[in-house]
């Protein structure tokens, strides 16, 4: 990341958490005879990190499309920044998309355009800001995901997994958004890469104040980030809270997924003040001298 602006941001406290600025109100999606979500309810607040977890087909992915005005819900209402997309003009519609960004999984870039295109494609489809101030925004973006600029004339193609996703990042958070949705942020990143892409998402939540919507089925990246993670299972949110106050809900998935071996040891790395917070069971197989 940038060395800069993680030292900038080190000692700055994280955006206070304020007015809701997404509202899932009794939400239902089918498709055909399917029905992947019915009644769900959710709010995400501003300044918030919410992690969207669940089990494949529990529809975290189509939440998040619902959330972008992507695709609408059967019934129900879903209100971004204090707009109803059902509700929305175009021209509404389009100014509201600019608030927010996406980073898709794999970072989805273009491959037929260099890293430059990529990242300016946001400015240009504004149609309004002239080409040698998209330089100037491009090369700040790319300085921001601690990318050198030296990689802007390169193509997706001759980038490594975790360049790709610095780069869509970067695309993401072109327009400064307000709103952040990352899609697996993480996924097929080593452990080195991983933990650096972590912190990136963390200095710009701090930089940026931003609110971050993402999903991810990393515990690792679930522990490390978010402020209240909401639990997809039975077409629902099961539980939308801080991640020691969930894990004790009572439900096969939650059992399933964080009281595992794995889900214990990343437990483990919330801060003291947290962890103990966690319920007993939660702590079962920890050394003794973390308990």
């Amino acid at each position: 990341m940038s060395t800069s602006l993680a030292t900038a941001v080190r000692h700055q406290p994280p955006p206070v958490i304020a007015e809701p600025v997404i509202q899932c109100e009794d939400v239902t999606k089918r498709y055909g005879r399917t029905v992947i979500h019915e009644h769900l309810n959710l709010e995400v607040r501003r300044g918030e990190i919410v992690a969207l977890l669940g089990g494949s087909g529990s529809g975290k992915t189509t939440l998040v499309r619902q959330m972008l005005g992507l695709e609408s819900p059967s019934s129900g209402r879903i209100r971004v920044l204090g707009e109803e997309w059902a509700n929305m003009n175009t021209e509404t519609a389009r100014m509201l998309r600019t608030r927010s960004g996406m980073m898709f999984q794999q970072g989805a870039l273009f491959s037929s355009l260099s890293v430059y295109d990529n990242i300016a494609q946001p400015f240009r489809e504004l149609g309004k800001i002239p080409e040698d101030l998209i330089r100037e925004f491009v090369m700040l973006k790319l300085e921001m995901v601690g990318l050198s600029c030296k990689h802007a004339t390169k193509m997706p193609a001759a980038l490594s997994g975790g360049m790709i996703k610095r780069v869509g990042i970067a695309r993401a958070i072109a327009l400064e958004p307000e709103l952040l949705f990352l899609d697996e942020p993480t996924a097929g990143l080593d452990p080195k890469a991983s933990d650096e892409f972590v912190d990136l998402i963390a200095t710009l939540h701090r930089a940026l104040g931003l609110t971050v919507v993402m999903v991810t089925h990393d515990l690792d990246t679930m522990v490390a980030l978010s402020t209240r993670v909401a639990v997809l299972a039975d077409r629902r949110v099961l539980v939308a809270a801080p991640v020691e106050e969930a894990v004790a809900v009572d439900h096969p998935f939650i059992r399933e997924y964080f009281l595992g071996r794995r889900g214990r040891r990343a437990l483990l790395a919330l801060p003291p003040e947290r962890r103990a917070r966690l319920p007993a069971v939660a702590l079962d197989d920890a050394p003794l001298g973390l308990r």
